[in-house]
């Protein structure tokens, strides 16, 4: 069970959400970079990194700051949030990128994902992101039709490396990981998953390494570690 602590950036800084609410950021550090040396220092094996304005702009915004991350800490790194083209993927990759989160494009170019996994087998993962169980895009700002199960099954035979299963109407809001529909998508596809959104406290990482969920890849955890709810030593020891 990997626990992943989440960067998210918005104008260069790393930020939280409530609801994916663009104007409801609170600002937690005015460096990313030092951020993600200090999860590093704190014994965590990976790191998940949003660019929040390049989700909704449909490009990579705040290609500075993940530099600077990338210059810092030798952590893997998945990034998500406004990667929408080969040549974006590509060029990720080759800066030190470890693995390629597609969301929208998922839903908007479901061929360009099967390429980026044949292309970089093992490196590409598809963000779902669900309100009231159905797939939202363009940084959550719509919402299509598809349920998050039947958009994962798009991919069940494409390769990707994992599936994000981001539940919207819990980010932010530390109420607790939405179990139930995130083991549900795992046991639809072969594909490992990772949950996030609403992870609160020590109980859910108790929840989480559960029989139940060992079908599970892991777990991304944001505001319950900026706000010091949830203690990083007996989370990972917990987690292994």
């Amino acid at each position: 069970m990997i626990l992943f602590p989440a960067i998210d950036l918005k104008d260069g800084r790393c930020v939280r959400l409530v609801k994916g609410d663009m104007a409801a950021a609170t600002v937690f550090n005015d460096d990313p970079a030092a951020q993600a040396q200090d999860f590093e220092q704190a014994g965590f094996k990976w790191l998940h990194v949003v660019d929040l304005n390049g989700a909704f702009e449909g490009r990579s915004v705040n290609a500075a700051a993940v530099e600077a991350i990338l210059a810092t800490v030798s952590l893997p790194i998945q990034l998500g949030g406004g990667i929408r083209d080969m040549a974006g993927i590509e060029a990720w990759l080759d800066k030190g990128i470890r693995r390629v989160i597609l969301g929208t494009v998922a839903v908007r170019d479901p061929d360009l994902v099967r390429d980026a996994c044949k292309t970089f087998p093992g490196r590409i993962v598809v963000g779902i992101d669900a309100r009231g169980g159905r797939v939202a895009v363009e940084g959550w700002a719509e919402t299509a039709e598809m349920t998050a199960i039947d958009l994962a099954k798009r991919f069940e035979d494409a390769g990707a490396a994992a599936i994000v299963y981001t539940d919207i109407d819990r980010d932010g809001i530390l109420t607790g990981l939405n179990i139930a529909s995130t083991l549900d998508l795992a046991r639809a596809v072969a594909i490992p998953v990772i949950a996030s959104g609403g992870l609160a406290s020590i109980a859910d990482v108790r929840r989480l390494v559960e029989p139940d969920c060992a079908i599970l890849e892991g777990a991304i955890s944001g505001r319950a570690l900026y706000d010091g709810r949830l203690d990083p030593q007996e989370a990972l020891a917990l987690t292994g």
